[in-house]
């Protein structure tokens, strides 16, 4: 058989034969050494040998028999050459399914100020530039805000969005701040060195103190004006005990005290003779290795290069150079600077792409200089006041490096701009920083670095991270107020930091405070937990089949909102990475997760084990994603530090033979009655456990539940428990020592004869009418308990509700009476009201 109709087989012979049962026998035996069924239509010879053949073989010849079978179907499916086509059986058209417009993710970008789609220049390739510290002191919260943030972002575009992404970063380790803190370091340093008497101490801080007050007294920016005062009160609150009496230990208290006002004064003095370089490299140098402590303690990513200023002088002194060139910069007197106006009215670039309203803003502009740098000299050596350094004439006591026009050191902007210029080329894909650094640094770095390469797009998206306050405030080194990393991690955990970090906007204002840190302890308790859940339905004995469990409606709907929630999480990520509402989402998920495991167990029941799983799976690969979970456990948060994977796996069998033993025994106490026991039981699961990390949970009907929780958490859980319990006690104690008082003076008041009942309370009657014989209006059978007649009231007596003249009432309490006025009617308070009553006489 053949597709073309040629000859397949070579059994024409047959057709010569003319029995058919001799052509039976010969075809049979023919086709019991040949492949014969691999055609899709009968060729010429096909259709002929089966036209000899009237009948089917018999069924002992298998071969001749199938061959003849697949020839009659062939023939019922293909159509003869005169009949119709119209009955010929074809595939039924496929329709493409219409499908959904999936969410594309969008980056805040403030060279825009909105949301704009992210499109990398090349490909897949993410090429990122973050700006580093300035490495001068201890990183603070502030250093974590950008850090974190644009660890989790960048984590994000790596994992969850599968990019490839290349991080540069650098570390500024010259600067007017790190030259200023060297130079003071080590004249402070050198002046302790001399253990200088206290007496010197006192006059050299009082000399200290007269341009330290002047300065303050010019300060106008309430932020550091604030800050400079606190310094002055505790050097004057310093001075005090010495100026009284000279003592060598309050010698040093004073110099600990005043080390920032003689840091200025002995800089002041003796600064320009500090000339070693290795002095100014000392200091930038320990700091950065203290900042990656801290980075890795945050467990951040490191960057993929790192470049320092200090190493790309050569590469920033030929920056200069093109720029220069290119014509968008001059020297004066030792130093470059960028011509601002003349690279402003060039047809293809502008000035202040970030922040154009902040233009001409002369205080942010000479912060951007430096402290060394504007002085009334070097501020006059500019054409305009909004050019900025490109390269700075060093001065005494500043270190420095060859150039073409002397010796000088870089400025702020251009090592940015030079580095990564090496690093990224002409343009890159992202540009990161804090919000405070968009002008001037980041709208001088764009305006130098597109000056260089004659272009206009040195930069495609710039991301900027929001500021970091405390309790409201702002954080600033120069304001003193800040808080260390190391400070903070000795607070709280840095996962609980990072858990804190997604639950805000990565570009908005995030303040660090004890409500902030409280949530996010509250955030990752109540994931724990559900983790610790999930573990425990997992290790339920359950062969490799009953692992697959028959869904029912309460599966059905939990896995539809499992399925929503990844949607919306995915949207939320695609919008600006929304970590907020990603974390709210995960909150929501766990949440009705909790629901379902607890309908489950109130009906005695198994929660679904692969639900569970795929769910507990989807948010650890979450967080791992966010750097909130590190290591390769599958499921949840690791326990106790490395190899906690191992331990647990290790640990928990044991455990569970530790659990299973004391439910038996608790079982049968309970059965005997033996109270002893079961408070042993108790005890191994308050006290005992505990102290080794593990917690039992007890559930009437169903098997105890193990989990292995850090040591630390379940001790302080059980130190709160037990402070609950105090407190509930000490409520409940207080309430019947008050409920006895409350008795006693009852008890004394039922004492009081009812002639003085009532003039002790003065807050009640303002005086009382001694010809009223208070005897007369009590009847005798009315001692505590009697009857009073109430008359000319509409009042209800019984069940009827008409007036009545007269209604005799019976009471079982005293009753309070006051005679207001004389006459046969008095007042008398019952429960709160008043009436009028008529004594029986």
């Amino acid at each position: 058989m053949s597709s073309s109709g040629e000859l397949a087989f070579d059994y024409g012979f047959l057709l010569h034969t003319s029995e058919e049962a001799t052509a039976t026998v010969a075809l049979n035996e023919y086709l019991s050494s040949r492949s014969y069924l691999a055609g899709f239509s009968p060729s010429r010879v096909d259709q002929e040998v089966f036209e000899l053949l009237h009948r089917p073989p018999a069924p002992q010849h298998v071969h001749a028999l199938r061959w003849y079978r697949h020839i009659a179907a062939l023939q019922r499916e293909t159509p003869s050459p005169d009949s119709s086509i119209k009955g010929k059986r074809v595939q039924h058209p496929w329709a493409a399914p219409a499908g959904s417009n999936l969410p594309k993710l969008r980056l805040y970008n403030s060279l825009t100020r909105t949301k704009e789609l992210f499109v990398p220049q090349n490909g897949n390739k993410v090429s990122w530039y973050c700006c580093g510290p300035t490495v001068y002191d201890a990183s603070h919260m502030g250093h974590a805000r950008s850090y974190i943030s644009f660890d989790i972002l960048r984590r994000i575009l790596m994992n969850y969005f599968q990019y490839d992404v290349f991080y540069c970063m650098n570390i500024t380790d010259i600067d007017d701040k790190i030259i200023r803190r060297a130079r003071q370091n080590y004249l402070l340093e050198q002046y302790r060195e001399k253990k200088p008497a206290a007496a010197q101490v006192l006059q050299d801080v009082l000399s200290a103190r007269g341009p330290f007050q002047a300065k303050l007294a010019e300060t106008t920016d309430p932020d550091k004006k604030q800050m400079l005062e606190r310094l002055d009160s505790a050097v004057a609150a310093a001075l005090g005990p010495l100026q009284g009496a000279v003592e060598s230990k309050a010698g040093e208290v004073l110099l600990e005290k005043a080390k920032d006002l003689l840091s200025d004064w002995l800089d002041a003095q003796f600064g320009s003779q500090v000339t070693e370089n290795s002095i100014f490299s000392l200091l930038p140098k320990f700091w950065e290795g203290e900042y990656h402590n801290d980075m890795d303690a945050l467990n951040v990513l490191p960057p993929d290069i790192l470049t320092r200023v200090s190493e790309y002088c050569p590469e920033i002194v030929d920056f200069v150079k093109k720029i220069l060139d290119n014509g968008f910069g001059y020297e004066s007197n030792g130093s470059v600077y960028f011509d601002t106006a003349k690279f402003a009215t060039s047809q293809k670039h502008a000035y202040g792409k970030l922040v154009p309203e902040a233009v001409g803003d002369m205080k942010a502009l000479q912060e951007g200089e430096g402290d060394l740098s504007v002085s009334a000299d070097q501020l006059s050596e500019k054409r305009s006041q909004n050019d900025f350094a490109l390269w700075k004439a060093s001065k005494p006591g500043e270190p420095s490096w060859d150039s073409p026009w002397g010796k000088g050191r870089p400025g702020w902007h251009i090592e940015c701009s030079a580095m990564a210029g090496s690093i990224l080329g002409e343009s890159m894909d992202i540009h990161g920083g804090g919000f405070d650094l968009r002008f001037p640094h980041h709208d001088n770095e764009l305006a130098q670095s597109e000056a260089y390469f004659e272009n206009d797009h040195w930069v495609r998206y710039f991301l900027h991270t929001g500021h970091l306050t405390i309790a409201g405030c702002k954080m600033s080194k120069s304001l003193k107020n800040f808080i260390t990393i190391k400070d903070a991690l000795a607070k709280n955990t840095a996962r609980q930091l990072r858990l804190a970090f997604l639950m805000h906007s990565w570009k908005d204002t995030l303040d660090y405070s004890s409500n902030t840190m409280e949530s996010a302890v509250h955030y990752e308790k109540f994931l724990n937990e559900f983790f610790l859940n999930v573990k425990d339905i997992l290790r339920a004995p359950c062969d490799i089949t009953g692992q697959f469990e028959k869904w029912e409606a309460a599966e059905m709907e939990l896995n539809e909102s499992f399925y929503e929630r990844k949607a919306a999480i995915h949207a939320a990520l695609c919008d600006n990475v929304d970590t907020r509402s990603t974390m709210e989402e995960m909150r929501v998920l766990v949440t009705q997760s909790n629901t379902y495991i607890a309908s489950r167990k109130s009906s005695k029941l198994q929660p679904n084990r692969m639900l569970m799983k795929s769910i507990a799976l989807y948010l650890t690969d979450m967080l791992k994603t966010f750097g909130a979970i590190e290591g390769s456990e599958p499921i949840g948060f690791p326990v106790g530090g490395d190899g906690c994977l191992q331990m647990e796996t290790t640990v928990m069998p044991y455990l569970k033979v530790l659990s299973d033993f004391r439910e038996s025994v608790r079982k049968i106490a309970r059965e005997q009655n033996v109270t002893e026991v079961l408070q042993l039981c108790d005890v191994v699961r308050n006290d005992t456990l505990p102290e080794l990390g593990v917690r039992l949970e007890d559930h009437e009907g169903l098997p105890t539940v193990v989990k292995l929780v850090d040591k630390e958490t379940l001790l302080r859980e059980r130190n709160e428990k037990k402070k609950m319990e105090d407190e509930k006690k000490n409520k409940k104690e207080e309430a019947a020592k008050k409920k006895q008082e409350q008795e006693l003076a009852k008890l004394a008041k039922m004492k009081i004869s009812p002639c003085d009942m009532f003039r002790s309370e003065t807050d009640k009657y303002s005086s009382f009418d001694e010809t009223v014989n208070i005897q007369q209006l009590v009847s005798p059978r009315m001692t505590w308990r009697g009857r009073i007649s109430v008359k000319d009231r509409p009042r209800s007596c019984g069940n009827s509700t008409r007036p009545r003249r007269n209604c005799t009432k019976s009471i079982s309490r005293p009753i309070k009476m006051a005679a207001e006025s004389p006459g046969p009617r008095s007042v008398v308070k019952r429960s709160g009201m008043s009436q009028m009553v008529t004594p029986l006489l």
